[in-house]
Order: C-alpha cells, then structure tokens, then sequence
C-alpha cells in the first residue's frame, strides 16, 4: 500500500511539474437565460391568432332569421345552395362541439375557439350540438354564429349529429395562419 501512495504522490508531482502554475476554477451561480427558438415575429403572430380565437360575440345583436323551419342561415353573397347542401348531408362535420351544461359565456367562448382551431386545421364543417334545454343556447348559438366573419352558412343538423338539438356549420377556410416571409 505504501508503494502505491508512494507512486500516487510521485504522479501527482510530475503531473503538477507538466503542467505549471494553474489557477483553480470560480464556480460561478449565474444560470444563463433561456432563449426563445421562435422569432419575436412568430410571437407576435401567436399573439394576434390567441386574441383572434377569443372572439368576441355581442349578445345585443339580433339578426333576422328566419323563425319558421329549420334554424338556417347563409352569408349576405354566397350562395344558398351551401345551406341546402349542409341540410342533405354533402358537408360531414369533421370537429363536433357539444355545449351541453355550459353557461352562456362558457359556451362563447368554447365556439370561439372552435372556430380559430377550425381555421388553423382547415376544417370546412363543424357541429354545434346545443342541445334543447330551456332553449336559452338554442336561440343564442345561431346568433352568435352570424356575427362570426368565417361562418358562410349554418342549417339545423340532420338527426345523426343531433337534430333540433344541433347547427352544422360550414366555414371560410382560408390561408390566414400560415406564416408568410416578408
């Protein structure tokens, strides 16, 4: 044992003799901060796309629709075919959105964001089941979809996606997310 302390010393002197004078290192505490991957620009466009997503419905507005029927409606300049096309069952809802015991403000918002995430995954057809209840959603929904500028038309769904209880929605599906160089 003592041969090897011995050679050990011996190592360690001829180690320290190789390498000369060192000045032992600081360990420093200063972590360095994160950097964000994305672009300030990318941010920015996050951001507007969120407050896009919180769109806003006013409960004051009343639009005329048709109070006799099925609940439908289509944009002032597109055709009515589309609604009549929703109604037979040539759009399938890829997304469906069930509001069943939400509030009003709860469901606002839930739709808000089915529309946004309808847009960024270019879904053309969504389902809105509303449910009967005290009717309060049912009068509410179409409303609030009228004032939305991506929704081209609306008809009360057929009875496989919930019938009286329901809206298909057919929407503008259009490039706005994608990110474009400048």
């Amino acid at each position: 044992m003592k041969l090897k302390d011995a050679l050990s010393q011996q190592e360690k002197q001829l180690f320290k003799d190789a390498v000369g004078k060192v000045k032992p290192m600081v360990h420093d505490t200063i972590h360095p901060q994160k950097k964000s991957i994305k672009p300030p620009r990318t941010i920015l466009k996050e951001k507007v796309a969120k407050q896009t997503a919180s769109f806003h419905f006013s409960d004051e507005f009343e639009p005329n629709l048709n109070r006799q029927g099925p609940m439908k409606y289509v944009r002032d300049g597109d055709s009515t075919y589309e609604a009549k096309n929703l109604r037979r069952g040539l759009y399938r809802p890829e997304l469906i959105l069930d509001l069943h015991g939400l509030d009003q403000q709860q469901a606002k918002q839930e739709i808000a964001a089915l529309l946004y995430e309808s847009q960024k995954e270019h879904v053309q057809c969504v389902c809105i089941v509303h449910g009967l209840g005290a009717k309060i959603l049912k009068n509410k929904v179409p409303h609030w979809l009228v004032q939305h500028p991506d929704v081209i038309a609306f008809h009360q769904a057929p009875l496989e996606f919930g019938g009286n209880g329901a809206l298909l929605v057919l929407l503008d599906v259009h490039d706005k997310f994608m990110l474009k160089d400048d």
